[in-house]
């Protein structure tokens, strides 16, 4: 079977494309790499540089190849940037978004993955966070990433769309067995920046908050592997093409939270050395907790993070930016 990968030359995406060729899967990556490396695409694999916010760019995609499924990776994430500049994230993660769902009707390719998040949530009442929890997002990002999955359940309506939508909690690690790890041009995700100070890249790293209403004062995350992450993508997958195609949301986390400073600790544990911290006020649009419940994906699907131990998250990281000082970049 043959998939179109959106983002595929991106962190998350990269690692996804390669699970799915493991798995038998034709796949197909496009992306724009102003986000991605040409690098992660492996050398077998087509990959068509072209832009979801112009539409004849996807378009073209669809009237040249027959696609069985479309995973939809190509986003940008960066929360406090989508509080300081909605626009850019509505135009590309809502409006290329339809660009790209439009282009799979006229084509009548009606499988679609999409790469939805937490953020949805906003600042959830209940810990862990269930699929049925209100969904009020406290920042741009998740407002988009929530605007397109209402839009799916319309497409559904109308279309006969079949999605899986999957919520992210905080992606980290790295694929050490194929070589990939997250370099983005502007790093705002806590681990990497942890390493950063640890290396000497950054001065230190800020703690943002330390008066919220948590066991040290500082936010809640819940952590998954990337490559977990991915796995869940393929078992998603599966589940439309081969078992039940009814469309469904799952979150994706380990159901274990950590504050940012239990983050910076178990960091320096890994790294053996000292690094420095500074305490900074709140970011706005931050949530104190978010921690997945999960049980709806292993019940349904039988996934399981079977690699998202903080530990082996951190650990994976730090080598894979050993052994790459410099990023992608040579």
């Amino acid at each position: 079977m043959k998939l179109l990968v959106t983002g595929g030359a991106g962190f998350i995406g990269g690692v996804t494309t390669r699970q799915l060729l493991k798995n038998g899967f034709d796949v197909v990556v496009f992306d724009n790499l102003s986000c991605g490396h040409k690098e992660i695409v492996p050398n077998s694999t087509k990959l068509i540089v072209g832009d979801l916010r112009k539409k004849e760019d996807i378009f073209k995609v669809f009237e040249e190849e027959r696609f069985d499924a479309v995973l939809h990776f190509a986003a940008y994430t960066i929360v406090p940037e989508s509080m300081s500049n909605p626009s850019k994230y509505f135009e590309n993660n809502v409006i290329a978004t339809m660009n790209l769902l439009d282009a799979m009707i006229k084509a009548n390719v009606n499988n679609f993955i999409f790469s939805s998040s937490a953020a949805v949530y906003g600042n959830p009442k209940t810990i862990p966070v269930t699929e049925d929890a209100p969904t009020l997002p406290l920042n741009a990002y998740g407002q988009t990433k929530l605007t397109v999955e209402e839009y799916l359940k319309w497409y559904e309506h109308a279309y006969g769309l079949n999605y899986v939508s999957l919520r992210y909690f905080n992606a980290a690690g790295a694929d050490l067995e194929n070589d990939i790890g997250e370099d983005r041009s502007v790093e705002t995700h806590l681990i990497p920046l942890v390493l950063f100070a640890a290396l000497g890249k950054n001065k230190s790293i800020s703690v943002f908050g330390t008066d919220y209403p948590t066991r040290d004062g500082t936010c809640i995350r819940d952590y998954i592997h990337v490559v977990d992450l991915a796995s869940a993508h393929v078992l998603a997958l599966k589940k439309l093409l081969n078992s039940d195609p009814k469309s469904s949301i799952y979150n994706l986390g380990s159901q274990n939270g950590f504050t940012v400073r239990e983050v910076i600790s178990a960091a320096e544990k890994i790294v053996g050395r000292k690094i420095n911290v500074v305490d900074s006020p709140r970011r706005e649009g931050d949530p104190p907790a978010l921690i997945a419940s999960s049980k709806k994906i292993k019940d349904e699907l039988g996934w399981v993070a079977q690699n998202s131990e903080i530990e082996k998250i951190i650990k994976d990281t730090w080598q894979w930016m050993q052994n790459h000082p410099k990023g992608y970049r040579k």
